[in-house]
């Protein structure tokens, strides 16, 4: 009975930092490019000028995407470096309150207060910070922010997920690109939600409707402007 219920106790929580960089640089990837290449193929535009902006979109993306998630994960990390800091000033200044604040927190998750007091007082003398850090900030190894792992996977995957409706455009007709296009972005958007729900254990029907869904108001929206502005827009 044990080994059955630890073989089906599967979690995904340590998968949380790369799979949101990973989902969101794939899906902008798709969705910007292919935007992107199905907007200016409803002009005028030849098909080697389609050829050159998808490529540099990817480009362009990919640092964008790098340089913004580290930016942003940074100011994540700096923040709970703060934080730390100051827990660690408290845990020196007040060591008694602290120990008041993480029995309060005990038992407002249910515990007795004597229990509480226990529990607060044996964490910490085993790790002080530690506990105070996971039960007061709430800080946890899965949610860690690591900034140059969250630009790797966001450039590389948004440059993966770019590089997909720009080879359909290049194998395409130029008569065909818009129509090409937008359906392999759709197929190919299909294919991240169903990938993202496995890796995240979540449900599938629900996050391909959600990629496919608004990737679809993307393409038919950005289509839309280039036909009626007959323009590189």
């Amino acid at each position: 009975m044990t080994r059955s219920h630890k073989a089906s106790e599967r979690h995904y929580i340590s998968r949380i930092g790369w799979l949101r960089a990973a989902v969101l640089g794939a899906n902008d990837g798709i969705i910007s490019t292919a935007s992107l290449i199905v907007g200016i193929a409803a002009s005028p535009a030849d098909k080697s000028a389609i050829l050159l902006t998808g490529v540099a979109a990817l480009v362009a993306g990919s640092l964008s995407m790098a340089a913004g998630e580290y930016v942003s994960v940074s100011s994540q990390a700096d923040t709970e470096a703060a934080d730390i800091a100051r827990e660690t000033q408290e845990l020196q200044d007040f060591p008694e309150a602290e120990i008041e604040e993480l029995t309060q927190i005990y038992v407002g998750r249910g515990l007795e207060a004597q229990l509480a007091r226990q529990v607060a007082e044996q964490l910490m003398k085993t790790d002080a910070l530690k506990a105070h850090a996971r039960d007061e900030l709430g800080f946890s190894e899965h949610t860690e922010a690591k900034p140059i792992q969250a630009a790797l996977t966001s450039a590389i995957t948004f440059a993966s997920g770019a590089i997909l409706p720009l080879l359909a455009m290049w194998l395409s007709p130029r008569p065909l690109i818009v129509g090409i296009v937008a359906a392999c972005a759709i197929v190919f958007l299909g294919l991240l939600g169903a990938l993202g729900a496995v890796a995240g254990g979540s449900n599938m029907g629900k996050a391909v409707f959600r990629v496919t869904f608004w990737g679809a108001i993307a393409l038919g929206v950005t289509a839309g402007i280039g036909k009626l502005f007959g323009a590189v827009i």
